[in-house]
């Protein structure tokens, strides 16, 4: 009977041992120019590796390897496209918002503000016009890429010294609104100044500004609501970011398996990516104004003054993008119709 047992129990670990060793090994690695904390990076270290690991211990043909260089260890935020493309890592955070020259058909949300702010809706739009879109998914390959989660904000409001009522109330103010989003202060009387999420606090705090175009989800963690203690809701809306991307040239040499594995996962991210800034907003805003923040309401009719006040900000980015800006622009627009978005301004008009 010991015998039996004792054999039984060889047998066993030897099945064991066979298994983990026909397990094969693929080294990925990971990255970003932001911290794990960051909400475009939270879901790659805390969702999509764990559902790769998850899919294909399942599956026990092949495992991964992750080798982690988050926080901007080996890149900073100009350089995403390039950490990608050029295979510095395997899979990234791509910020195609800091892309305008290289990849400027996925910065469509940021000509077309006012859309929504529905930011899991973004989400499921970009995953599947990313996919699916012949004009985005080309895009992504020609630079050496492939979409696999989208990236988004909540939406953008006025965090300021001073709060919002009229439209009058922009006029000669000085507001940190970098890129595209000054585009979004044309007509106002607002004086757009280039800034970032690491720089708001001190240019309110010296004075270089008086507020800034930003989202409950970078606000909070950057603690800005300190200098900027008023802050009114306008919806501007929710922004297309950039995307999760594996480098083309790796992801087409991996098995199929894992291939497979690491699209599932990537739909797992942007459900849990989705969450996340929900989650993280609905705090953020809570424990801001138990910090002391104030929270306005721009009037209907004073937004409805901006919004229709705008020149026609997506003209100049349909000449720079051709038909293909087209192609993408109605896609976009079909899509947040079909899903039940009424945007504030028809940007897609005429197409």
């Amino acid at each position: 009977m010991k015998f039996v047992t004792l054999a039984t129990a060889t047998a066993m670990l030897a099945s064991s041992a066979g298994l983990a060793a026909a397990q094969q090994a693929i080294t990925v690695n990971i990255g970003s120019s932001h911290p794990e904390q960051n909400i475009w990076v939270y879901a790659m270290k805390n969702t999509f590796q764990p559902e790769v690991n998850r899919i294909l211990e399942a599956a026990g043909e092949y495992k991964v390897d992750w080798v982690e260089s988050y926080a901007g260890t080996l890149y900073k935020f100009t350089d995403t496209r390039e950490a990608v493309m050029d295979g510095i890592v395997d899979v990234g955070m791509v910020g195609t918002v800091w892309e305008g020259a290289n990849m400027p058909l996925q910065n469509v949300t940021y000509f077309t503000p006012f859309a929504t702010e529905d930011h899991k809706m973004i989400i499921e739009i970009f995953d599947d016009l990313s996919a699916n879109l012949p004009e985005l998914r080309d895009s992504w390959a020609e630079n050496g890429m492939v979409h696999l989660s989208s990236l988004i904000t909540d939406s953008y409001d006025i965090y300021a010294t001073f709060p919002v009522n009229s439209m009058k109330d922009l006029e000669n103010r000085k507001l940190n609104a970098p890129g595209t989003s000054a585009n979004w202060l044309r007509g106002t009387g607002a004086t757009p100044v280039d800034g970032a999420l690491t720089t708001y606090y001190t240019n309110i705090q010296t004075g270089v500004t008086e507020g800034t175009l930003s989202f409950a989800s970078g606000i909070l963690p950057t603690r800005v609501y300190e200098v900027a203690p008023e802050l009114t809701r306008v919806g501007i809306g929710s922004m297309y970011f950039g995307g999760i991307a594996a480098n083309k040239d790796f992801f087409d040499g991996l098995p199929e398996p894992v291939q497979a594995a690491f699209r599932e996962a990537a739909k797992a991210t942007s459900a849990a990516h989705g969450q996340y800034v929900e989650d993280l907003a609905t705090r953020a805003l809570k424990e801001m104004q138990e910090a002391g923040l104030t929270i306005h309401e721009l009037p209907e009719a004073e937004k409805t003054a901006w919004v229709n006040g705008l020149p026609n900000i997506v003209e100049p980015w349909l000449e720079q993008t051709g038909d293909a800006g087209r192609v993408v622009l109605k896609a976009y627009f079909d899509a947040l119709r079909a899903r039940g978005a009424e945007p504030l301004r028809s940007w897609d008009e005429g197409l």
